[in-house]
């Protein structure tokens, strides 16, 4: 090709190249705004506005795709339709919960999931040709995510100085999230960094950032992160081409990770808890200047194997024997450690049975230090048989939407509070029942069907059929050179960036199999868009893309119809995510009145809360406070009766009744309703207290 005609096509690649790096960038700002703002994904007032954003946003996409979308087939069209039926139960489930607003709550989150989840999926019908973007978008967000965690460790005074943990859980609040964050990281790192197009400075810099990603999943202690890396890694070496360019900065990022990583590990201020600041502090200052180090070594390091990849190039011979090399040590790994297993004191079937005790006694725990990395006891399956307990008591449609956190405590006498069930799949049994967890195995197949047409699973069956009957004298010579054709290198390339995009997905599911990371946006929101792009393309030599000419709205009525549907159905979603904040605004308004003396401006606000959160029992129970405090007992009572009727199934409901009888001196009224609450909060200490208490005062 002459160079006056390959000049137009680098102009376009050009063109390409800097689109791909400004939509990257633009994505990596966005999740990590969302992270910051998100943080463990409690906090109402930044959920509310993250989810009416991404709810927006969703909707907008998917209005640019009746716009300007090529007409095609609806790749992932019932991925997303059984996504929106879950989100639907999420709903629905509201009208059974035995904790009604919490469901309300989760509903808001899941709408917002769904969209996130849409608005991926259009975008890969709209622009496939953009994939590079997403995959350098995880890259790029979770190492930023990542370096700000080791940040906080190295300024402790300045950015988190009241954390009292040792373990790296900012800025998600959550240690195991944080760690999960930089192991989803590590696919697409491995990826930016053994791809041959790529600038020899992006490859270089992917070896210090597989650095940090690797010393954060270990310092989080993260045990699920950890095996979660582990896995996405090697199934990324088994599924993505550029096993050995791969390797590379994998190797040289595993060993400049060793070194922040023990010398961290050998600093008690460092990693332990409850340590004063100043020696947090002092600590942290030279893990800095150990950790600048280490990243300017491995930078070095990078750029000096990427100029000597580019440089030269190994036979066929040489990467045959390495790559050998490299599966003969991973195969030796297993081996090795059966073989030391069954060298120990309890032999192979005794440990096999300690192993197996260990992972699922629910008594079980694991202490906030590093050792825990290597310790198998944990409180896992104290949690998953209170699920399983909550899901077998309503079997059909579980408890509702975050139901398991009010419910599990009618099971258990422990006092250790937790609002999840450490697992999806319990959590969902719990939740939903028989009937969520059918919902989400369809949602699964559907996806992996949808995921697997995309990465070419049906082609290369179908090519191998044709291969096979390629010796057959009926198979024509042009069908015989069509199933033995070679993959062109762009669809080659987007192909092993399809597979980055799935050990992405494998890591977030492995690890929210074990934990609830679900529910914490700042981790959620980059697996479901990568599962959102991957159901959405679709078959790879059979792009849709945009139309050459945008769709005119008056020549389409059926066009113009939908797009007002899902503007309406937007403003909907929006208003009813906001409620639950407005009420929550409220509700603080009144209390803040009360105290200042303005009753009834305190009464209104609290009246003005209970409106907009119809399903809340807390603006009853400040309405019954306000009541009480004024001397209108009859006007108390009443609201906490209607605070009963609205959740009959919360402890906490008939908890606030009976402390108002006891403080009324009521003690049979009292008893009543404690031991209500009783039979529905069995762990509960200051419940058992008080029916103690009423039976006091009914003694006297």
């Amino acid at each position: 090709m002459s160079a006056e005609a390959a000049a137009p096509m680098m102009r376009v690649l050009r063109l390409r190249v800097r689109g791909n790096g400004v939509l990257a960038l633009a994505l990596a700002l966005g999740l990590g705004l969302i992270a910051f703002l998100t943080g463990g994904g409690v906090a109402l007032a930044p959920n509310t506005w993250v989810e009416i954003a991404l709810t927006l946003i969703g909707a907008a996409l998917a209005a640019a795709v009746l716009l300007a979308g090529a007409p095609g087939p609806a790749w992932g069209g019932s991925t997303l339709l059984l996504f929106a039926a879950v989100a639907g139960l999420t709903a629905a489930s509201i009208a059974w919960s035995v904790q009604p607003a919490n469901s309300w709550l989760e509903a808001n989150q899941t709408l917002s999931y769904l969209a996130t989840f849409g608005g991926a999926l259009a975008l890969a019908r709209l622009a496939p040709e953009r994939w590079p973007a997403l995959v350098g978008a995880v890259a790029g967000f979770a190492t930023a995510i990542s370096c700000y965690a080791l940040l906080v460790k190295v300024l402790p005074a300045t950015l988190d100085p009241i954390d009292p943990l040792g373990r790296l859980r900012a800025p998600l609040d959550y240690w195991n999230a944080t760690g999960l964050l930089a192991a989803l990281g590590l696919p697409a790192c491995l990826w930016a960094g053994s791809r041959q197009g790529h600038r020899r400075a992006l490859r270089a810099v992917c070896v210090p950032a597989c650095t940090v990603l690797v010393t954060v999943v270990v310092l989080s202690y993260s045990r699920s992160a950890l095996v979660g890396a582990i896995v996405g890694v090697l199934c990324f070496f088994a599924l993505v081409p550029g096993r050995l360019r791969a390797a590379l900065p994998l190797g040289l990022g595993l060993l400049g990770a060793a070194v922040p990583t023990l010398w961290a590990l050998a600093t008690h201020p460092l990693t332990h808890d409850r340590v004063p600041l100043g020696p947090r502090a002092s600590a942290g200052h030279a893990f800095g200047i150990v950790l600048a180090g280490t990243l300017l070594a491995t930078t070095l390091t990078g750029l000096a194997a990427a100029r000597a990849v580019d440089r030269g190039s190994l036979s066929a011979d040489a990467r045959r024997w390495i790559a050998r090399a490299l599966v003969t040590l991973v195969a030796l790994a297993p081996i090795g450690l059966v073989v030391a297993v069954a060298a120990s004191p309890r032999g192979l079937t005794g440990e096999v049975s300690h192993v197996w005790r260990s992972l699922t006694n629910p008594q079980g725990g694991a202490p906030d230090r590093p050792g825990r990395l290597i310790v198998l006891s944990n409180s896992r399956p104290r949690y998953w048989s209170e699920g399983l307990a909550v899901g077998e008591h309503a079997l059909l449609a579980g408890a509702g939407a975050l139901g398991y956190g009010t419910a599990r405590t009618r099971y258990t006498h422990d006092p250790l509070a937790s609002k999840q069930a450490h697992s999806y799949l319990i959590e969902t049994f719990a939740d939903f029942g028989l009937l969520g967890l059918a919902l989400n195995l369809a949602l699964l197949v559907a996806w992996g069907l949808a995921a697997a047409r995309t990465l070419g699973a049906r082609e290369r069956s179908a090519a191998a059929r044709g291969a096979k009957a390629g010796s057959a004298p009926a198979l024509e010579a042009g069908e015989r050179s069509a199933a033995s054709a070679p993959i062109p290198p762009a669809r080659s390339a987007e192909r092993a960036g399809m597979r980055t995009l799935l050990c992405i997905v494998v890591i977030f599911a492995l690890q929210s199999a074990v934990d609830w990371t679900w529910f914490v946006p700042g981790v959620t929101l980059p697996a479901l868009v990568c599962a959102g792009w991957l159901a959405g393309r679709g078959p790879l030599n059979a792009p849709i893309g945009r139309r050459s000419r945008r769709r005119s709205l008056l020549a389409s009525p059926g066009a113009s119809a939908a797009l007002v549907a899902l503007a309406a159905a937007a403003l909907v979603c929006c208003w009813a995510i906001w409620q639950p904040l407005r009420a929550a605004n409220a509700d603080s308004a009144a209390i803040s009145a009360f105290t200042s003396g303005q009753t009834n401006a305190a009464i209104a606000d609290a009246r003005a809360a209970a409106a907009r959160d119809p399903l809340s029992t807390e603006p009853l129970w400040e309405l019954a406070a306000i009541f009480a405090a004024t001397g209108d007992p009859g006007a108390a009572h009443a609201e906490l009766l209607h605070a009963v009727e609205l959740q009959p199934e919360n402890a906490q409901s008939w908890q606030q009744l009976g402390f108002y009888e006891l403080k009324r001196r009521q003690p049979r009224a009292a008893l009543s309703a404690l031991g209500r609450a009783h039979s529905l909060d069995l762990s509960s200490a200051s419940i058992s207290n008080a029916i103690g208490q009423a039976r006091a005062q009914l003694a006297h």
